[in-house]
């Protein structure tokens, strides 16, 4: 079912990158629209609802997030969500039956690994990552879900952080498993609180 408007389009073009700034050009590039007046009356649309704000640098305007708000947050989740939801390569009924094995009701749910790249084989394991609160223990969550994910086709592969640990993985120095699923995922849950910590990350010099 498609309900995504004109503006909801345009702002998908800054998922994949949540931290960069980007020309006109790369939000043609990124969202696959020719029409000046179609990208130009969604940037307006988006910078009336204050989704996002510009910047002059030399003879370039940056369009970037304004990713300190909660309302952003919100939208940039549904977003995510929505599009996620419609990948018709993921198969949604393990994701579905894995969520059901989880007993807390706040959690983060994405799809990373070969599915999220779209470079998934017959053979490719579903790579899941959970995000759960500080005082939950993901040592329960993972054993909650191993062996709904044992035996599901294709057999899922969990990966269960907190916030903190997640959010920790995106400020150390090294690369990381959490670093590459910030650069390659779907969201299936959670999506305003997944953005909610990439922000926090934002602001203690993540970039990607």
């Amino acid at each position: 079912m498609e309900i995504l408007k004109k503006e909801h389009t345009i702002g998908a073009a800054f998922l994949a990158m949540p931290w960069k700034k980007l020309t006109y050009n790369d939000i043609k590039n990124i969202s696959g629209k020719k029409s000046k007046g179609y990208i130009y009356n969604a940037l307006s649309h988006l910078m009336h609802a204050e989704i996002i704000s510009t910047e002059q640098v030399g003879k370039s305007l940056l369009y970037s997030l304004n990713l300190d708000s909660l309302q952003v947050q919100s939208y940039l989740g549904f977003l995510k969500e929505y599009t996620s939801w419609n990948e018709k390569h993921i198969p949604k009924q393990v994701i579905e039956n894995i969520s059901s094995k989880i007993s807390t009701k706040f959690f983060i749910f994405l799809v990373s690994g070969s599915y999220a790249k779209k470079t998934q084989t017959k053979k490719s394991d579903l790579d899941v990552i959970i995000i759960c609160d500080d005082f939950f223990d993901p040592k329960n969550i993972y054993a909650q879900i191993s062996y709904e994910g044992e035996t599901s086709i294709p057999i899922v592969h969990p990966y269960v952080f907190t916030k903190t640990q997640f959010l920790d993985m995106l400020l150390d120095n090294k690369e990381n498993y959490g670093k590459e699923a910030v650069r390659h995922n779907f969201i299936f849950c959670g999506g305003s609180e997944y953005y909610s910590i990439l922000n926090e990350a934002i602001k203690h010099g993540f970039r990607g």
